[in-house]
């Protein structure tokens, strides 16, 4: 099935970065963009329907421009790219837009958020992967360049790992040099031999397509463990599973969300 990637756009200081990273991916596996912005329409409280209406279309109309512009001066004329403006809610187009023969992936950038910056990735990223099924990418701002030499993919024992969907994100990358990390944060003391177990079988199903290994790290320190292997290059990539304690439990927000998307700079790709 054709590939296809979905981009929300809200003319950021981010969204130029964006493009540019998906465009040059795009360009190695020959997928489609679709740019997606969402309006906001301000008309005066008193207005009648036909008024506002009018407002509505031309506030749409000047995005539609803006959003073409920007394309024509970051996507090479090589690679297919659709738009879609609209006032309505992303958690709304977005669906409508999957329900199209194409495989997706769907990416928003990373916006600081004062203190939501400190507890995970800022309100809208997270509605929009708490309403997408769909793979999302959520991408740091200052990353253009897309690579994907090493992939580490978070593991955890109670929420097993959607082999489906990973292999769908796998489906969209060259295996060719291509390294895959399985690993584990485990909390103090925390006994880990079944998930050894099963990071070590999941490492071996994907050794004959990619350099496979996996890792766990544990202690009273696992982010400075985990900076040991990841270190905030532009060739690293991570993935973690919606629902699982990665995204819901404190302890691991922390550690894995603020630390390495914030700090380290790490592209984040989250399966449902």
């Amino acid at each position: 099935m054709k590939k296809r990637f979905i981009l929300l756009i809200d003319f950021s200081k981010y969204s130029a970065n964006l493009i540019r990273y998906a465009s040059e991916w795009c360009g190695q596996i020959n997928a489609e963009l679709l740019l997606i912005h969402q309006t906001t329409v301000l008309s005066p409280a008193l207005s009648n329907y036909e008024v506002k209406q009018e407002i509505t279309q031309h506030t749409n109309n000047e995005a539609l421009k803006e959003l073409r512009k920007l394309a024509q001066e970051i996507v090479p004329s090589t690679i297919k790219v659709s738009f879609w403006v609209s006032e309505s809610h992303l958690n709304m187009i977005i669906p409508a837009m999957l329900t199209e023969p194409f495989d997706h992936l769907v990416f928003i950038g990373i916006k600081e958020a004062g203190l939501l910056k400190q507890i995970f990735l800022g309100s809208t990223a997270v509605e929009v992967i708490d309403g997408t099924d769909n793979i999302v990418i959520a991408m740091p701002k200052e990353i253009s360049t897309f690579s994907h030499k090493k992939i580490f993919i978070a593991v955890t024992e109670k929420h097993p790992l959607n082999i489906v969907e990973l292999d769908k994100f796998l489906g969209f990358i060259d295996p060719e040099d291509t390294e895959l990390t399985f690993f584990y944060l485990a909390k103090p003391f925390e006994e880990t031999a079944n998930i050894q177990a099963y990071l070590s079988e999941l490492s071996q199903s994907y050794a004959d397509q990619y350099h496979s290994s996996f890792s766990i790290f544990e202690g009273s320190k696992p982010f400075e463990d985990i900076k040991e292997v990841i270190n905030d290059k532009i060739d690293e990539i991570l993935v973690i599973q919606k629902g699982s304690r990665f995204l819901n439990d404190q302890y691991f927000r922390k550690f894995l969300i603020n630390e390495l998307i914030y700090h380290g700079q790490t592209p984040m790709i989250v399966l449902p």
